[in-house]
C-alpha cells in the first residue's frame, strides 16, 4: 500500500490534462485483497478507483479515491482454449502480452490499440477500445464474452450473455431484474437518441440491455470502473490473417484525403489510418522513425491513408491492392500510392502510425496538442466536410488542430494546440469543445468515438443523449453503486471539464527557478523538459526495446521514466513540498535509473532522463554530499596513473575471503560482484604512438578512454591494428599538460559533479582541438565515453569546439561501417573458426542508433553468422551493478533477456559486446567472455 506523498504524485495523473491527488495506492495480489481493499473502502467511506496502464486521455483513471492498480500482479492467464479461440484473463494483462502468447497458435485479440504495448485488458474494457480494425473486427463491447466482477457491497459475480439467476447472490438477482426493465422501459429513447455509428463508446451502453442485447458484460464495458471493478474477463479470438498488404496512400491536400476515405472502404481494407502532414514532420525528427519515414513517405504530402488488406488469400489481397492503385488513379491521383508488402517494412509504418499521439506531443513549448475533442466520429459521408469545419473553428479560436488515426470509421484523432498553463487555454478550450460537439451533434454523430468520457466528455452527455437517457445512465449507476464507491465524476454527476482546479496545470502553477548545471535551453529550461512527459505510458512497455530497464523488473510506477518524470515536476512545482528535489525520497525516485538513455530514442516526446538524472544529482549531492564510493568511482580517472602501480594489491579483493564482505560493508560495493581487474600493461598513447607504423592512408584520431586504458587495454591494442591494417594513419592524442591520460568525465557525471566533469572535458577538448580544426574522425571504443562526447558535451557549456567535436566523434564500428559504405574501406579479413557471433548492444549504441554499425563491421568478416540478442539494459550500467544494493536489481535485468541467451550459446559461439560493464556482467552471470567488435575483427585479419 502506497499512501506517502511521492506516490500519491505518481498516480495524481494520466495521460489527460487533469491531475487530481489520490487518497492512496493498492496493488493487490489477487481478488482476496482487491474484496478487502473495497469492504475497506465502503466502511470508511472512501471512493474506489480501479487503474491499469494510466494511459486515460480524458482523465478516466485520476480521482480523489483509493487507487486499485491491476498492472503488477494481476496480470495472468487463466484459461485458453485454442478450439473454442476463447481465453480468461485477469484485468492487468497488457495487450501485447497476451497476442505473443496466442501467436504461437495462430490466434490473437484483436481490438489492437495503438498503445497496445502497455494498454492492460480491463483497461481497455473499462473504456471500451476500439484500434485501427475495428472496421473488420469490432470494438472491445463486441469481444468480450462475460466480465466477473467484484460489486459495491464487495461481493462477486458474473456477467455474461447467459443471466444466470442461480447465482449465490441476491444482490445480482436483484441488480439484472432492474437493469431489464430499464431496457424494457428505454428501449425506443435508445433507438431514437443513440448514433447509429460503430464508434459510439459514449455513456452507458443501455442498447446492450434486454431486450435489445443479450449480454450484461457488454453493459459493463465502456463503464470507465463507475460500476464494478473487473477480476477477470473472457474475450473473443480471431485467427490471424495468413496475409497483410499495406498501400500508403498520399494526398496534395487534407480534405481530398478525408473525401476519398468513404471510395477506400469500399475495397474491404482491414484497416484505413490517417496520418497528416504534421505527424510526418514531427516523425521525422524523432531518432527511431526518420529512417522508416523517409522510406514510405515520398514528396511533401499533406496527408496519408495506411490503407491495409489482410486474409487467408495471398492472391486477393494483391488483387485488393491493385484495385486501390486503379482506384487512386481514378480518383485523379496517379502514382500516389507506395506498396509495402514486406512485413518488416509494414510492421515500422505500423510503429510510426502507434505513436501518433507521442508524437505529436513531441512538440516543444508550453503550447501542446490537447485532447478534450479527441475523437468525435461522423459518418464517413460527412467526414471531409466536418473536418473541415472543425478546422475553421480552430482557426476562429487562433490556433490549428493535429489529426490522425481512423479514417476508416470516421473516427479521427483531433487535438487543438493550446497553453493549458494560461487561462485563456482553458477558455479556448470550452469554446472549441461546445462548437465542435454541436458540429458532431448536427451530423448524429458520437462525440466519443473510442477514448471514452472521463473528465473531458461526461459534462455533455445531455445534449448528446437527451434528458431522459442521462436519468437513465444515472439509474443504471446506482443500480450497481448505490453510494457511489467506484469513481466518482465520470459518466454521470460530472464536474465542468474546465474547472482548472482538476488540471495538471492548475492556477497559480509555477516552476521554481533552478541555477541548473546542464543547458536546457533547448526545451525552454529544465522544468519545460520534465513537463514533455505526457504521461502517454510508452515507458511501461516490457519489450522489445531498451526503456525503461527498471521498470521491467520491479514493475513500480516508482522505477519508471513517467514516473520519475512526475516526481520531478511536482518537486520543481512546489507540489511535494519544501526542498523535495534535493530530499532522500527524491533520491529514492532516481536510484534505479540505470542511465541507460533508452527514453532519449525511445520515448516520443523526447523525455531523456538520464541527463536529468545527471541534473538531479548535481543539486542532490551539493546539498548531502557523497557517499565514499561514488567518490571512489566518480575520481578514478585522477587516480588511476598512480593506482594501476597498486594494482597488485587492489586486485587481491576477489582472492582473499573476507575482503569482498568487508568491502562491501565499509564502501558499498557487493561482496557478490567481483571488481574490475587493474592491468600493468596499460594503453600509454605516447609510447604506443612511437610503435605506430608509417601510413599514407587518411588519417583518424583514436580516443582512449579510462576504462578501456587501465582494466582492458588488449581492445586499444587490436583497434589500433585493425585501423593500421586498412591503412589509416591514426593520431594517439594525449593531454596537452602531461599530468595523466585524457578523460571525458563520464565518471564524474555518474556522481553529478558536472564542474569535474567540465574540467576533464577542457583537457580532452585542449587535446583534441588541432585535429577536430582538420575536420579528422575522433574514434572511441567504450559507447558510454565516446556518445559523451555526442550528447553532454553540448549541454556543459564548453563552447564551439565541444559541438564541432560532436560532428566528428564516433564509435570505432561506426567508423568502419560508415567507410565501408562510403567504398573506402580496404580491411583484408579471413573466415574465423567461430561461424556464428552473438551480439548484446550497449545501451547508448541503441539509443544513438549505432548498434547497426556494429552488424555491418561484423559482417565484414567472411562466414560469420551474426545474431542480435534482443535485450534491454545487461544490468551492470557502468557502475550500477558493483553497488551491493544494487546487485539483486542488477542480475535480474541480465535475465530478463541477455544472461539466457549467452548461456544458451554453443561453446564455439563468439559473444560480442563493445560495452565495459556489458562484458562485465555476461562474465559474471553467463561465465563466458564476450569481446569487443575490434578484437573480433584483429582476430580475423589476413597475417602477412
Amino acid at each position: 500500500m502506497l499512501f506517502d506523498a511521492f506516490a500519491r504524485g505518481r498516480y495524481s495523473t494520466d495521460a489527460s490534462i487533469y491531475q487530481i491527488e489520490p487518497i492512496g495506492v493498492v496493488l493487490p495480489r489477487n481478488e482476496q485483497d482487491v474484496v478487502r481493499a473495497i469492504q475497506i473502502a465502503v466502511e470508511e467511506g472512501i471512493p474506489v478507483l480501479p487503474r491499469g496502464g494510466g494511459t486515460s486521455q480524458i482523465g478516466q483513471t485520476v480521482g480523489e479515491a483509493l487507487v486499485l492498480d491491476t498492472s503488477k500482479y494481476l496480470n495472468a492467464i487463466n484459461s485458453f482454449d485454442v478450439a473454442a479461440a476463447t481465453v480468461s484473463v485477469d484485468p492487468g494483462l497488457v495487450l501485447d502480452h497476451l497476442n505473443r502468447f496466442l501467436k504461437p497458435h495462430g490466434l490473437f485479440f484483436p481490438v489492437d490499440v495503438s498503445t497496445g504495448n502497455r494498454a492492460t485488458l480491463g483497461g481497455m474494457a473499462g473504456n471500451n477500445s476500439c484500434g485501427a480494425r475495428s472496421i473488420r473486427y469490432g470494438n472491445m463491447v463486441h469481444n468480450v464474452l462475460a466480465i466477473e466482477a467484484v460489486l459495491a457491497d464487495g461481493t462477486c459475480a458474473r456477467f455474461s450473455e447467459a443471466i444466470d439467476l442461480a447465482q449465490d447472490n441476491p444482490r445480482y438477482r436483484d441488480l439484472t431484474d432492474r437493469l431489464r426493465r430499464i431496457g424494457e422501459r428505454e428501449a425506443e429513447e435508445i433507438a431514437s437518441r443513440f448514433p447509429k455509428l460503430l464508434r459510439r463508446v459514449g455513456g452507458y451502453n443501455l442498447d446492450r440491455l434486454p431486450p435489445r442485447g443479450n449480454n450484461l458484460a457488454q453493459l459493463l464495458v465502456g463503464s470507465e470502473g463507475t460500476l464494478a471493478f473487473f477480476s477477470r474477463l473472457h474475450l473473443k479470438l480471431q485467427r490471424i490473417p495468413a496475409h497483410k498488404l499495406l498501400g500508403i496512400c498520399h494526398f496534395p491536400s487534407f480534405y481530398q484525403a478525408m473525401d476519398s476515405t468513404r471510395h477506400i472502404v469500399k475495397l474491404d481494407p482491414s484497416a484505413v489510418e490517417l496520418v497528416d502532414r504534421t505527424m510526418i514532420e514531427l516523425s521525422r525528427e524523432i531518432p527511431m522513425f526518420r529512417a522508416t519515414v523517409d522510406r514510405f513517405v515520398k514528396g511533401k504530402p499533406d496527408a496519408l491513408l495506411l490503407v491495409e488488406f489482410a486474409g487467408d488469400d495471398a492472391g486477393e489481397q494483391t488483387r485488393r491492392l491493385k484495385r486501390l492503385v486503379e482506384l487512386m488513379d481514378s480518383l485523379g491521383f496517379p502514382d500516389a500510392v507506395v506498396e509495402a508488402t514486406d512485413p518488416g517494412f509494414q510492421q515500422a509504418v505500423w510503429e510510426v502510425r502507434k505513436a501518433g499521439l507521442n508524437i505529436m506531443m513531441s512538440m516543444k513549448g508550453d503550447g501542446k496538442p490537447v485532447s478534450f475533442i479527441e475523437d468525435c466520429a461522423v459518418s464517413l459521408e460527412d467526414l471531409a466536410e466536418y473536418t473541415d469545419r472543425l478546422t475553421q473553428v480552430f482557426h476562429k479560436h487562433g490556433t490549428t488542430g493535429t489529426w490522425y488515426a481512423h479514417a476508416s470509421v470516421g473516427c479521427l484523432h483531433v487535438r487543438p494546440i493550446l497553453n493549458m498553463k494560461d487561462e485563456s487555454g482553458a477558455k479556448k478550450m470550452r469554446a472549441i469543445a461546445e462548437e465542435a460537439l454541436a458540429l458532431v451533434r448536427e451530423y448524429k454523430g458520437s462525440h466519443s468515438g473510442e477514448h471514452g468520457d472521463g473528465l473531458a466528455r461526461s459534462e455533455f452527455h445531455e445534449p448528446m443523449f437527451g434528458p431522459r437517457l442521462v436519468r437513465a445512465f444515472e439509474e443504471i449507476k446506482d443500480s450497481f453503486d448505490p453510494t457511489g464507491l467506484f469513481n466518482p465524476g465520470k459518466i454521470v454527476r460530472a464536474p465542468r471539464m474546465d474547472d482548472r482546479r482538476l488540471f495538471r496545470y492548475k492556477p497559480g502553477y509555477a516552476v521554481k527557478p533552478l541555477n541548473t548545471a546542464l543547458d536546457w535551453s533547448e526545451w525552454g529550461g529544465f522544468g519545460a523538459a520534465i513537463e514533455m512527459c505526457n504521461n502517454n505510458g510508452a515507458c511501461r512497455k516490457r519489450e522489445p526495446g531498451v526503456m525503461c530497464p527498471s521498470y521491467r523488473v520491479t514493475q513500480d510506477e516508482q522505477h519508471l521514466t513517467r514516473g520519475r518524470a512526475n516526481s520531478l515536476r511536482l518537486a520543481l512545482s512546489g507540489q511535494l513540498g519544501h526542498d523535495a528535489l534535493v530530499s532522500d525520497a527524491m533520491r529514492d525516485t532516481m536510484d534505479l535509473c540505470v542511465s541507460c538513455k533508452g527514453c532519449k530514442r525511445e520515448c516520443p516526446t523526447g523525455v531523456d532522463m538520464a541527463r536529468m538524472k545527471i541534473e538531479f544529482l548535481h543539486h542532490y549531492h551539493r546539498r548531502h554530499g557523497l557517499r565514499l564510493k561514488d567518490r571512489l568511482i566518480a575520481w578514478l580517472p585522477r587516480y588511476a596513473p598512480w593506482a594501476v602501480h597498486l594494482g597488485f594489491l587492489l586486485n587481491l579483493r576477489d582472492r582473499l575471503p573476507g575482503l569482498p564482505w568487508l568491502s562491501e560493508k565499509l564502501l558499498g560495493f557487493s561482496a557478490r560482484r567481483p571488481l574490475p581487474r587493474w592491468r600493468r600493461d596499460v594503453f600509454n598513447p605516447e609510447q604506443e604512438s612511437v610503435k605506430i607504423t608509417s601510413a599514407n592512408g587518411a588519417e583518424v584520431v583514436l580516443l582512449i578512454d579510462t576504462f578501456t586504458n587501465y582494466f582492458e587495454p588488449a581492445n586499444a591494442r587490436a583497434a589500433l591494428a585493425v585501423l593500421q591494417a586498412a591503412g589509416y594513419r591514426v593520431h594517439l592524442p594525449h593531454a596537452l599538460d602531461g599530468d595523466r591520460p585524457l578523460c571525458c568525465g563520464r565518471t564524474f557525471l555518474y556522481a553529478g559533479l558536472v564542474e569535474e566533469a567540465q574540467t576533464e572535458a577542457r583537457r580532452l577538448l585542449d587535446a583534441l582541438r588541432p585535429y577536430v580544426e582538420r575536420g579528422l574522425p575522433v574514434i572511441g571504443l567504450e559507447p558510454s565515453c565516446l556518445l559523451t562526447l555526442r550528447d553532454e558535451f553540448r549541454v556543459m557549456g564548453l563552447g564551439a569546439t565541444a559541438d564541432a567535436l560532436a560532428a566528428r566523434a564516433m564509435l570505432f564500428e561506426e567508423f568502419l561501417a560508415q567507410e565501408r559504405t562510403a567504398g573506402r574501406l580496404r580491411l583484408n579479413l579471413q573466415p574465423l573458426a567461430a561461424k556464428r557471433a552473438l551480439l548484446h548492444g550497449h545501451c547508448h549504441q541503441k539509443a544513438f542508433g549505432a548498434l547497426t554499425a556494429v552488424q555491418q563491421t561484423l559482417g565484414l568478416v567472411p562466414g560469420l553468422d551474426v545474431q542480435t540478442i534482443e535485450s534491454s539494459c545487461c544490468g551492470m550500467a557502468g557502475a550500477f551493478g558493483y553497488d551491493a544494493g544494487h546487485y539483486d536489481v542488477s542480475m535480474k535485468m541480465g535475465e530478463l533477456n541477455l544472461l539466457p541467451a549467452v548461456r544458451g550459446a554453443e561453446p564455439d559461439t563468439l559473444i560480442v559486446a563493445d560495452g565495459t560493464s556489458c562484458r562485465q556482467q555476461i562474465r559474471d552471470g553467463a561465465r563466458r567472455e564476450a569481446l569487443h567488435v575490434a578484437c573480433v575483427l584483429q582476430q580475423a585479419l589476413v597475417k602477412s
